[in-house]
């Protein structure tokens, strides 16, 4: 692909998993953040409902799109978590550009830089043969909303270390989530995984409170409980040098 990865995003990632506060018998993977209030509650299922909910043409769906609910492409080892990755399924999604004048080209008029596999009509756009392809499988979402609530100031304190710098998005804002680091917030990255995976768009063809629904599902979802022996995982994570970049720990600020 022809941008570089933003390690510090990666980094941020498994400081805000690590550093998630754990009460009470160990949760299971896909389960809510301990605490929620009943509202809050309510919204983590109400949007989990929309996140398993099957999309068809004549509710939105396409016209070019990789699966046709969210939950397909994120399904294990619970709802939210990674794909099963097989080559050619549907949560294994096609990237394409290719360097054009010593510049990348995302191929937007060929129906790139993502590749749907499906349409709704007909046959979707064919990678050009002289692009360069990329397979990526889809994350797990298990902690994300931790993500959203670090202040900027704490993410800025890696720049400068062990190679750290920030994704900078052109309106000056800080990338948190995607592949890239190309969306600042939690509703805007969810808000393209829509619009790019399912060609579902807000707010024609998705309510903005389904959406909002669906956000606060996957705000909610706790990152995964440690098993018992990682304090001696952790003690040999820092001996080697690995904390250098994957900052053990962030405090996050107040969700908004």
């Amino acid at each position: 692909m022809c941008r570089r990865v933003t390690m510090l995003a990666i980094a941020v990632f498994v400081a805000a998993c690590a550093s998630a506060p754990v009460s009470g018998p160990p949760m299971r993977i896909g389960d809510p953040l301990p605490g929620l209030t009943s509202a809050e509650l309510a919204r983590f299922n109400a949007g989990k409902a929309v996140f398993q909910r099957t999309f068809d043409a004549a509710h939105g769906l396409g016209p070019l799109f990789n699966s046709t609910r969210c939950a397909e492409c994120h399904e294990q080892p619970a709802v939210g978590g990674v794909g099963k990755g097989e080559v050619g399924g549907d949560d294994t999604e096609v990237h394409a550009s290719k360097f054009t004048n010593n510049q990348c080209d995302e191929l937007a008029k060929q129906g790139g830089p993502v590749f749907r596999q499906h349409a709704t009509q007909g046959d979707p756009p064919p990678i050009p043969a002289d692009a360069n392809i990329g397979r990526r499988t889809t994350p797990a979402l298990f902690g994300f909303g931790l993500i959203d609530t670090i202040p900027d100031a704490e993410i800025l304190k890696g720049v400068g270390h062990a190679g750290g710098r920030a994704a900078r998005l052109p309106d000056g804002r800080l990338g948190r989530f995607g592949r890239k680091a190309t969306d600042a917030t939690l509703s805007e990255f969810s808000a393209a995984a829509f619009t790019v995976e399912q060609g579902i768009e807000v707010p024609a063809e998705l309510s903005p409170a389904d959406r909002d629904l669906t956000v606060d599902f996957i705000r909610f979802l706790a990152p995964p409980d440690r098993p018992p022996q990682r304090h001696r995982g952790g003690h040999v994570f820092q001996r080697i040098g690995c904390v250098d970049c994957h900052t053990p720990s962030m405090k996050t600020g107040t969700s908004s």
